[in-house]
């Protein structure tokens, strides 16, 4: 039966029925994926395609942020648990959607206005804060783009500006919506408040023993010790072992007198300049150099205000005029030199001298010099004995007081902050420290653990010390100090309420604090967000603020602190928003709408995604 189906699929009847089921599959969706995107292709966003290159690159620049917090970079699995394919891809289709638009409208960008765009764009500004075309190929190489990809991705950006600013920049927040919001945010309300303490109450009678057992067995969890463990530690890296080295006296003189020259320190000149930008001001300057006038007096009848390009030597300036007329002037000269964006006159503000230092300044920094030399010959000969006498099952101890090297113990958690007892350790190195000894089993032999900087690691496990239950011995105190707390925050609670109940009840707040001996304050005006002295915090502000003009009540502020309050003054807000508020809000509405209508044409067009190309590339580049 099977021989004669693989004959007749052979045949042109056969052939012609797979064509239609392929047809017919295809227009359940398949085609996405098959018919549509090519192998290269993650996404499509109606006509406009984002192959994996587009995707790499902004999912890399994501991955990197994350971490920067997680101290890794997210495998596959863990990155679709947070979600970032998903963003990625969502953010790269809102591109493509506004593309989809400028493709339709027939947009474009010059070519002049492509050189603006470089021109400003602060990643390849030099040290005078202009475009320097070997820093735009250094950086463009390090990200991995070339100049075409830049360009083309420039023009694009350029496209959807195009397109957002016709639509949106003169979309202002509503008048009405700013009142509203103004209202809302600027209104302050003033209130009379006592704040309650544990004089305000009785004492609460103080737990049983069946009451101290009963809560521990109910928080058992708030009074669990973490597994740690106990080890020694010896770490192998060039600091750890130049710190075993005893560089002679005249070592260090030979080595002095031998390097001295190149010890000497470089002149350094303090330089600033401005922008002579108008054929008036050049003349001005021209005319203040020739008679000699000071460089701040001509700044400051011109009214400009210099910018500082740092106190740097003359090999840091990458700009040549410069470099040859800063290092040309005396101290408070100036002169006046061309550049790209014309005439600018330079001022050497300050000038540190060139020096050599004395043996006794550099004695430090040459035995330290000598010491890491040494290490360095040594090391990889150090690290070959110790490995072999790991393998001999030699205990870190007489290791470590063979090579003169310290030993370091610590009881270590999961988290690894214990060991920053070890001062060559990398902080970002601890969690894998940690992770290493965690998975060690007693009486096994433990691998080095390489670090950064070729270094090494080794550790004995002494000790474990499980996760457990404490006993009510062990924690009695904290246990009954957590009960004290909660029966006195309760009891502080039922009297706050009682006093908002007399208050309610006509009664004064003064004659109540009176009786406590808790005497009212009056708050200074504070709006929804609290007060700008902090004595009213936000919880309290919010309190204050769900009633009206006479409300009443009593909360708990961010301190931990009872406090009982009367509204004594509800104003509403005398003065509109400022121009920089509004401004805010107004971008903030513009960036909602923008948001909005993106989504909708990417709707409209459609965004289909290549599931199989997307997992593949996710895990050939960052693993399961």
């Amino acid at each position: 039966m099977l021989d004669g189906l693989r004959d007749f699929a052979k045949s042109w009847p056969g052939k012609i029925l797979g064509a239609f089921l392929l047809v017919g599959v295809a227009g359940f969706g398949i085609n996405n994926v098959i018919v549509d995107l090519g192998s290269n292709t993650v996404a499509r966003v109606g006509d406009e395609e984002i192959n994996s290159r587009e995707f790499l690159r902004a999912y890399q620049s994501q991955a990197n942020r994350i971490a920067q917090q997680m101290g890794s970079v997210p495998t596959a699995s863990q990155a679709e648990a947070m979600g970032l394919p998903t963003a990625v891809i969502l953010g790269l289709s809102e591109g493509a959607a506004l593309d989809t638009l400028s493709t339709q409208f027939g947009l474009g960008v010059s070519e002049k206005r492509l050189a603006q765009l470089l021109r400003e764009d602060p990643s390849f500004h030099g040290t005078l804060g202009t475009f320097e075309p070997a820093l735009f190929s250094q950086v463009l190489q390090s990200a991995g783009w070339t100049e075409a990809e830049y360009f083309e991705a420039r023009s694009a950006e350029a496209q959807r500006d195009q397109i957002t600013a016709a639509l949106f920049a003169d979309a202002d927040m509503p008048e009405v919506a700013a009142g509203l919001i103004n209202d809302y945010a600027m209104a302050t309300r003033t209130i009379d408040y006592i704040t309650l303490s544990e004089t305000s109450i009785e004492t609460p009678p103080a737990p049983t023993e069946d009451e101290l057992a009963a809560y521990l067995a109910e928080h058992q969890s708030d009074f669990r010790t973490v597994e740690t463990r106990k080890v020694k530690l010896l770490d192998l890296s060039l600091a750890s072992l130049a710190e075993t080295k005893d560089i002679s006296e005249a070592a260090i003189e030979a080595e002095y007198e031998a390097t001295k020259a190149s010890l000497t320190t470089p002149e350094r000149r303090s330089i600033e300049q401005v922008s002579l930008t108008t054929p008036e001001l050049q003349a001005q300057f021209e005319a203040g150099l020739a008679a000699g006038t000071d460089f701040g007096t001509l700044v400051e009848e011109a009214g400009l205000t210099p910018s500082s390009l740092g106190t740097l030597t003359e090999g840091e300036i990458t700009d040549s005029r410069l470099a040859t007329a800063a290092f040309g002037l005396p101290e408070g000269g100036f002169a006046i030199i061309g550049g790209i964006g014309g005439q600018r006159a330079v001022h050497v503000a300050a000038i540190e001298t060139s020096r050599e230092p004395t043996l006794e300044e550099a004695r430090d920094d040459i035995a330290a010099r000598l010491a890491q030399a040494e290490a360095r010959d040594e090391i990889n000969d150090i690290l070959d004995q110790i490995e072999e006498l790991r393998a001999a099952f030699q205990p870190i101890e007489q290791i470590a007081e063979r090579f003169g090297l310290p030993v370091y113990e610590a009881d270590v958690t999961a988290g690894g902050a214990e060991l920053s007892v070890l001062p060559n350790l990398a902080a970002e190195d601890r969690s894998r420290v940690a992770q290493a000894i965690f998975a060690a089993q007693p009486d096994r032999l433990i691998p080095s653990i390489p670090l950064s900087g070729s270094a090494h690691l080794w550790f004995d496990l002494e000790e474990i010390n499980p996760a457990r239950d404490q006993t009510l011995e062990e924690v009695r105190s904290e246990v009954e100090a957590a009960i004290a707390q909660e029966r006195v925050d309760a009891a502080l609670a039922a009297r706050a309420e009682e006093i908002v109940g007399r208050l309610e009840n006509g009664e004064a707040l003064a004659d109540i604090g009176f009786e406590l001996s808790a005497f009212p304050q009056l708050s200074a005006p504070f709006t929804r967000f609290g007060s700008e002295d902090g004595l009213v915090d936000g919880t309290v502000a919010s309190a204050a603020f769900a009633g009206g003009p006479d409300h009443v009540g009593a909360v708990r502020n961010e301190s931990g602190e009872q406090i009982v309050f009367q509204v004594v003054d509800a104003a509403a807000p005398v003065t509109p928003l400022d121009e920089i508020a509004l401004e805010s809000l107004s971008a903030e509405a513009r960036a909602g709408l923008r948001a909005e209508f993106v989504a909708a044409v990417r709707e409209d067009a459609g965004l289909r995604i290549n599931q199989q190309v997307l997992n593949q590339l996710l895990v050939q580049n960052y693993g399961q």
